[in-house]
């Protein structure tokens, strides 16, 4: 017993530790001169350290805007798949109606379907209402998302009927039930999913690459690509510094949620056995 907890030990170890280096290597070559990182032997720690990246970093790209548009973005999108998602899950949950589980695994299966195959289609309606290069084009879309609903469904079910019935008694409508009863019961879940949707819009590439086109409307992500792509002679130390800026609001959601997030999974039946 010993020996295989001190074996699986060891390799959550080693896969912590792989996990963990990109990150880390991400964040000591952010400190080196160009020079530095094409030194061979390569030098693992810099020597001296540049600090100047950073700030020529900032300088070089509007992080400010970007941030912003990031940030707004996320928050909204947040916003709406809690709201939307809690309401689609209560009503599969909770509303019993003719063709409700066809419907329901008819829409979980919609995301077995790659974002890619929907490009298309999403783009041309986007056309058509005049939402391309906008941040409207980034937001709507992520309304309906059938992980969310899954996710929180799960976790209303877990919520016993006998409070909502205890709250019909006292003249409490289906709505006044699903804000007042059914959402204070689930809170671990919408905090998990929200970490989560953060997290998905915070450093979404794709859909910001395919639908906006104005420099001023970039988000993070796409804002140090096109800062990669402006430049023959690309310097690595800037790039890298930038996704370091870049990459901590998520690194504070993580820590912040890690535990949420594991602990909802468990409880709702998606962290298996």
């Amino acid at each position: 017993m010993r020996l295989r907890q001190a074996a699986l030990h060891a390799a959550l170890t080693a896969g912590g530790l792989a996990m963990v280096f990109p990150f880390a290597w991400m964040l000591l070559t952010s400190f080196k001169s160009v020079r530095q990182m094409l030194n061979a032997p390569l030098d693992w720690l810099p020597h001296p350290w540049r600090w100047q990246n950073y700030p020529d970093a900032l300088a070089a790209m509007p992080f400010g805007t970007a941030y912003w548009n990031s940030f707004y973005i996320a928050a909204l999108n947040v916003t709406l798949t809690l709201l939307t998602s809690a309401m689609a899950a209560y009503a599969f949950a909770r509303i019993r109606f003719r063709g409700s589980g066809v419907l329901f695994v008819v829409f979980l299966a919609t995301q077995m379907v790659p974002a890619q195959v929907t490009v298309v289609p999403l783009y041309l309606m986007l056309a058509r209402f005049g939402w391309i290069d906008s941040h409207l084009s980034l937001i709507l879309p992520t309304v309906a998302n059938p992980f969310a609903v899954f996710l929180l469904r799960q976790f209303i079910r877990a919520v016993p009927v006998e409070l909502e019935e205890a709250a019909r008694i006292d003249g409490a409508g289906r709505w006044r039930c699903f804000w007042n009863v059914v959402l204070p019961n689930i809170r671990p879940g919408l905090g998990a999913l929200g970490i989560i949707a953060f997290l998905a819009s915070w450093n979404s590439f794709f859909f910001p690459l395919i639908f906006l086109n104005s420099p001023e409307l970039a988000t993070v992500p796409l804002l140090l690509s096109q800062f990669s792509g402006q430049h023959t002679a690309v310097d690595y130390g800037l790039i890298l510094a930038g996704s370091a800026i870049a990459v901590v609001p998520t690194l504070i959601a993580f820590l912040i949620g890690q535990r949420k997030i594991i602990n909802s999974m468990a409880s709702s039946g998606l962290g298996g056995r």
